[in-house]
């Protein structure tokens, strides 16, 4: 596909759909997170000691994501691997800043920097596996569940089951999924998987929980974990969903170890 001249009326209309997403996502997140907060001259701000750091892997998480889909969608439209991936990169890192610019301006967070290494380390992984194998097989995954804390505090953690897929890091678990039989003999639909969680969280930093007498901890995950794009599937818009959907952890029998304790889930997401 290299060889081929770069699809001119699909890089157009590539450019205009996604321009369209983008500025309509843009608004939704502008209501999500700062719909009620007070506006200020932009500042940076030192958040990497809260959430346990869930937030900086969730802008890891969607930095990659990006960059990846950029990347294929750059090669739908027939541009050569190389330049697509990187541009596509580029494009992931780029498309975060908005964040940050919207959290400076905003008094209830302030732009932070931690977030931004974040972003670039999620386009960097992306590129660089790309770069050495010529394709991706560390995969960055992610699962949701829903914790008792939101009710604690509805207006930071949700108060609906949408804003807190979004706002409860207590619910979120960050993977990342080994492509195993690229690497040894495996098989192809199974791959292996550790995660990263946190837990009894309502407040941002360790000691304003402990204040209202929360013990907020970590949670450490191993696991199986279900590779779908080895579902075979003469269907492009099939593979295309199943490589979507490849993004979200299956529940899948797991190990968790957080304080001091190990525990077995036959299934856990």
């Amino acid at each position: 596909m290299d060889t081929l001249a770069v699809n001119k009326k699909r890089l157009q209309r590539l450019t205009i759909v996604s321009g369209a997403g983008y500025g309509l996502s843009l608004i939704g997140m502008q209501a999500l997170w700062y719909k009620n907060s007070e506006r200020q001259s932009f500042r940076f701000f030192n958040d990497n000691a809260e959430w346990k750091q869930i937030d900086k892997l969730g802008h890891f998480y969607s930095a990659f994501y990006f960059s990846y889909g950029a990347s294929a969608a750059l090669r739908w439209c027939n541009m050569p691997a190389k330049k697509s991936d990187a541009i596509g990169a580029l494009t992931g890192l780029l498309i975060m800043v908005p964040v940050e610019i919207f959290d400076g301006f905003s008094a209830a967070y302030g732009a932070s920097t931690g977030d931004l290494i974040a972003n670039t380390a999620g386009s960097a992984f992306f590129l660089g596996q790309k770069s050495l194998w010529g394709e991706v097989r560390l995969i960055p995954k992610l699962s949701f569940h829903r914790s008792a804390f939101a009710d604690e505090r509805p207006d930071i953690l949700g108060a609906t089951l949408i804003s807190e897929v979004f706002k409860d890091y207590n619910g979120h678990t960050l993977w990342l999924a080994a492509d195993m039989d690229k690497f040894v003999r495996f098989p192809r639909w199974l791959n292996l998987a550790v995660g990263y969680g946190a837990n009894d969280m309502v407040y941002a930093r360790d000691h304003q929980n402990a204040d209202f007498g929360f013990s907020s901890y970590r949670q450490y995950y191993v696991s199986l974990d279900f590779d779908l794009t080895a579902i075979q599937t003469r269907s492009k818009f099939l593979r295309t969903i199943l490589l979507v959907a490849s993004a979200i952890k299956i529940p899948a029998p797991t190990v968790e170890f957080s304080r001091k304790k190990v525990l077995w889930h036959p299934l856990y997401f």
